[in-house]
């Protein structure tokens, strides 16, 4: 396990005078023994924290008041919360006592410990831990489970190590059941390399389980890497591993991510088969809401509505789901429909629920109803907006012109402070609405808060550079090399046969990129032909010629991969295309006039939305 031993190299606390679980005091009679027996029954059947306590009182009178089994038992019964996540108060109950156990043994720091690992207070599983050594009490198998979940919960990437480094050294690593629990919580820290080194070094068929799979491709998906989260449902494929609803749902995942549809479908169609065998499939809803959004972001809005019409049972996920999914395709009045079946049905919406209604009335300039919707969310449902919401807001007024109104909104409408990506969304807006002034006031803002991205910057040049301020347009990008903040190149994926193929801006990496930009030459000369007329002004480089400007917006990522599927595709197939970026305006026109020309439907996923081209047109109706 070099890999994992290697991300666990941290200076970690003495282990060697760590002593046995000392015996439980309170376990020694028989009468203590069967009343604890009978107690177990007794708290197996308890409804209320109410009734807990009247067990617990009596329990106190009967047998010896800190019977360490006992408090295990109390504990364990009030942590389950009857089978939801215990609340602030059963924690400090059960916290009290833990605390009354003169000599609390592993299992019951594990017990605790396992409680605030699933709570709002995690790090108190980690000062649990360190309480522990400083006791002398030894961990156990079951001690870092719990651990690294608080740590990852709390994004304690330095204890996580720690925690690592100890389990390590304890004879503990690497085991099947912690080498999930390990990825995870390197991934949720943020260190998906280290997570990648834990996952290389389970070598033995015993490490390399379904569950350790699964935890790795999770970990890829939130990380974003789609591709390498496909690579390793593929290995498991060839170790003939199967798959489990977890994997199912990372795969789905990793799906939408990149577009692959020709995966998704297969997934589909593996669910399906499963479900034929296996009755608790029937159910899944989970799975079936996944397809929804793999379906929806893979551009097929078709299959996405079809999964959602055959669910036998449908929760605010499911609706949630249909309902994004139309918002991204532009069908802002069919989404707002949906949400009144929705709550028809008896269905109650929630954050999620709104945040696609919010979308589905920003990018179909629907103001007052978007409004409308984001003040009922808590005078009739009674749920607090979260900076997503707020983020809706100020893309709603934004793409509509409302500049001044967005910006006050931010300033003076929010309760909590702003967030980089709030003042990001107004910038956006100025961008698109040229609006220099209050662009650079918010730049200033953003600068702020946070000066590493790229796309802020090249924003604001672009904008100085629409007004001819040339010196100001230098002043940026010398303020960006100095500040270390790279541009985001754009690429665009299309997948064919099986394969996605991602191509960049002018780069010729791709095997066949002197074709591909050869055909790219062949469909604009033809376009031309039908009215198609290059936007240099979209090209913002004062040292280009017009000639120079126009191959620069020729060889776009997005035109790239087009001129690809048109070659590598059958006439009249669908040509599906997903980009990192916004669309540019000179790319949006051409997939209009490429859709007529030669009579190909063209979906193209960006950034923000879906743009369906067909017959010249475009489903965002040139809003987006």
């Amino acid at each position: 396990m070099a890999g994992a031993a290697a991300a666990a190299m941290i200076i970690t606390p003495d282990l060697s005078k760590l002593s046995p679980a000392r015996a439980d005091p309170g376990h020694s009679s028989s009468s203590s023994r069967s009343f604890v027996s009978s107690s177990r029954v007794l708290l197996s059947k308890c409804s209320s924290v109410r009734e807990i306590q009247q067990l617990h009182a009596v329990a106190v009178k009967s047998i010896h008041p800190d019977s360490s089994y006992l408090s295990e038992l109390l504990i364990e019964a009030l942590l389950s919360s009857f089978n939801g996540p215990a609340s602030a108060s059963m924690l400090l109950y059960a916290r009290q006592v833990f605390d009354r156990v003169p000599h609390p043994d592993a299992r019951l720091f594990n017990t605790l410990s396992r409680g605030y690992s699933h709570s709002n207070h995690p790090h108190q599983s980690i000062f649990l831990f360190y309480r522990m050594l400083e006791s002398s009490i030894a961990p156990d198998a079951y001690s870092f489970p719990s651990l690294l979940k608080a740590c990852a919960s709390a994004r304690a990437l330095q204890e996580g190590r720690q925690a690592h480094a100890a389990s390590f050294k304890l004879g503990f690593a690497p085991n099947p059941f912690l080498l999930p629990t390990l990825i995870n919580m390197y991934s949720q820290c943020g260190d998906i390399e280290a997570a990648r080194a834990v996952f290389d070094g389970g070598t033995d068929d015993e490490s390399r389980c379904v569950v350790s799979y699964n935890s790795m491709i999770t970990a890829c998906v939130q990380s974003s890497r789609p591709g390498e989260a496909l690579a390793l449902f593929r290995e498991m494929q060839a170790r003939r591993l199967r798959p489990t609803h977890v994997t199912l749902l990372g795969v789905l995942a990793a799906s939408a991510l990149m577009g692959a549809l020709d995966l998704g479908k297969w997934i589909h169609e593996y669910v399906k088969k499963t479900k034929m065998k296996n009755a608790k499939w029937s159910d899944d809803v989970k799975v079936s809401t996944a397809l929804i959004d793999m379906y929806a972001k893979c551009g097929s809005l078709e299959d996405a509505v079809a999964v959602f019409e055959e669910m036998e049972f449908r929760d605010a996920q499911a609706w949630s789901a249909v309902i994004v999914a139309h918002a991204i395709h532009g069908h802002g009045k069919l989404a707002l429909s949906l949400f009144d079946r929705m709550v028809e049905g008896g269905i109650r919406p929630d954050a999620i629920t709104f945040l696609g209604i919010l979308y589905s009335c920003s990018h179909s300039g629907m103001v007052d109803q978007g409004l409308a919707y984001f003040r009922t969310m808590r005078s009739r449902y009674g749920l607090v907006p979260g900076i997503k919401h707020y983020g809706c807001i100020v893309d709603l007024l934004g793409r509509t012109g409302r500049l001044e109104e967005a910006y006050r909104f931010i300033e003076e409408g929010l309760p909590m402070e702003p967030t980089p990506i709030l003042w990001r969304t107004l910038l956006s807006a100025c961008g698109v609405h040229r609006n220099l002034d209050l662009g650079k006031k918010v730049f200033r803002r953003i600068i702020e808060l946070d000066d590493s991205h790229g796309g802020d910057y090249v924003i604001m040049s672009n904008m100085c550079a629409s007004n001819q301020r040339w010196e100001e347009v230098n002043q940026i990008r010398k303020l960006m090399s100095e500040r270390g903040a790279a541009k985001v190149p754009g690429c665009s994926s299309i997948q064919v046969d099986g394969t996605v193929h991602e191509f960049f801006s002018g780069d010729g990496k791709h095997p066949d990129s002197r074709k591909v930009q050869r055909m790219a030459d062949e469909v604009v000369e033809q376009i031309k032909a039908a009215g198609y007329a290059p936007d240099t002004n979209q090209v913002h480089h004062l040292d280009l010629t017009e000639e120079e400007k126009e191959a620069s917006l020729r060889y776009h990522s997005e035109k790239l991969a087009i001129a690809f599927g048109l070659l590598s595709t059958m006439p009249g197939t669908t040509i599906r295309v997903v980009k990192n970026l916004r669309v540019c305006g000179d790319c949006h026109s051409m997939a209009k006039l490429v859709s007529s020309v030669f009579g190909r439907r063209i979906v193209l996923r960006d950034l923000n939305r879906f743009h369906h081209f067909d017959g010249g047109e475009c489903s965002c109706g040139d809003y987006w």
